[in-house]
């Protein structure tokens, strides 16, 4: 997995169909360039379960940052103190 210029591993778990989902990809795009990763969680039983109620998720060196919202100037906070 790609990491962002701070070092730090960004992750967003979403589902097809979710607007806030594709507001959440479109930050961590702005933010983070090309270091992140995406992974829909649409048939993955285990994910279902843990993401399902609370997408979209962005998670940060394995760590749950940020749910259902994310602005660009807190996550770049996050990051920076990754």
């Amino acid at each position: 997995m790609a990491s962002t210029p701070s070092g730090a591993r960004v992750v967003v778990y979403g589902a097809a169909g979710c607007h806030l989902c594709e507001r959440a990809r479109e930050v961590v795009e702005q933010v983070c360039g090309d270091a992140w990763r995406y992974v829909q969680i649409d048939g993955d039983e285990g994910l279902e379960r843990r993401y399902r109620e609370r997408i979209p998720v962005v998670e940060v060196d394995g760590e749950d940052a940020f749910t259902f919202f994310v602005e660009p100037d807190a996550l770049r906070h996050r990051l920076a103190g990754a």
